[in-house]
C-alpha cells in the first residue's frame, strides 16, 4: 500500500523563534526527530507539553536513561510504530547501550545481553503495554531493582511513550523529511533516506515480525 501521510508538517517559517530552536535541537540530537515535532507544532501547547515532558523524564530524570531507552523501543516494537522504532537515543549510545540489546527486546526474559534490572523494567513495560495483571511477584521483582521514585518516573515515561507511539504510527510520517541531512539518533541502517528504504524493504525488517504471540 502506498504511503499516505495523514497530518502535515507545520513549516518552520510558521514557528516562532523558540520553537525553531527546539526543532534545531531535534535535528542535531534527535529523539524526537524533527518530523514528529513538526506535526505537534500545529498546536504549540502540544509541542511544548511533549518536548518539556520528554526532556524531564526521558533525557533527564532519576531512572537510568538507557533503561528508559530500552523501554521506549520495546513499546515501538510492540505497537509497531516504525517511525519511533527506527530511532536510537544518542545519550544511551554514549552510555554503552549496544544494538544487540535492542535485538533481544521482544524476548527479553531469555536474553543473555540484558541484566536483571533491565529485564525487570521491561517486564513493567510489558505489563503496561499489554495490560497484564500485576501480581505480587511482579511488584516484588520491581522493588528489588528500583526505588519508588524510579518506578513512578519509569511508569509515567512508558505511559507517555506508549500513547505517543500509538498515535504516531497512524500518521504515516517518515524520517529525512523535515530538516533533512542529519542522521542524529537514527538506528543503524536508517541513516539516510536511501538506506531507510532499503532496510524497510528487507525481509528481516523488524516490523515484519509479530510483536507478541
Amino acid at each position: 500500500m502506498d504511503r499516505k501521510q495523514r497530518i502535515s508538517y507545520l513549516p518552520l517559517e510558521a514557528m516562532d523563534d523558540e520553537m525553531r530552536a527546539e526543532m534545531e535541537r531535534c535535528r542535531r540530537e534527535g529523539t524526537p526527530r524533527p518530523e514528529s515535532s513538526a506535526v505537534r507544532a500545529h498546536v504549540p501547547a502540544c509541542f511544548w507539553a511533549f518536548a518539556r515532558s520528554w526532556e524531564s523524564i526521558f533525557r533527564d530524570g532519576v531512572c537510568d536513561h538507557a533503561i528508559k531507552e530500552l523501554c521506549r523501543v520495546y513499546v515501538s516494537r510492540s505497537v509497531k510504530c516504525e517511525y519511533c522504532g527506527n530511532q536510537r537515543s544518542e545519550k544511551a549510545r554514549a552510555q554503552g547501550l549496544a544494538e544487540g540489546q535492542y535485538d533481544d527486546l521482544l524476548n527479553f526474559e531469555s536474553s543473555a545481553t540484558l541484566g536483571e534490572r533491565e529485564k525487570a523494567a521491561l517486564a513493567y513495560a510489558e505489563a503496561i503495554t499489554w495490560r497484564l495483571d500485576a501480581d505480587d511477584a511482579l511488584w516484588d521483582r520491581l522493588y528489588r531493582h528500583f526505588s519508588e521514585p524510579e518506578l513512578v518516573e519509569l511508569g509515567c515515561f512508558i505511559a507517555l511513550t506508549m500513547g505517543q507511539q500509538s498515535w504516531l504510527r497512524l500518521l504515516d510520517i517518515e524520517h529525512h523529511e523535515v530538516l533533512a541531512g542529519t542522521d542524529a539518533s537514527m538506528a543503524p541502517g536508517f541513516a539516510t533516506a536511501q538506506a531507510l528504504a532499503e532496510s524497510k524493504a528487507s525481509p528481516d525488517y523488524w516490523a515484519r515480525r509479530s510483536a507478541r504471540s
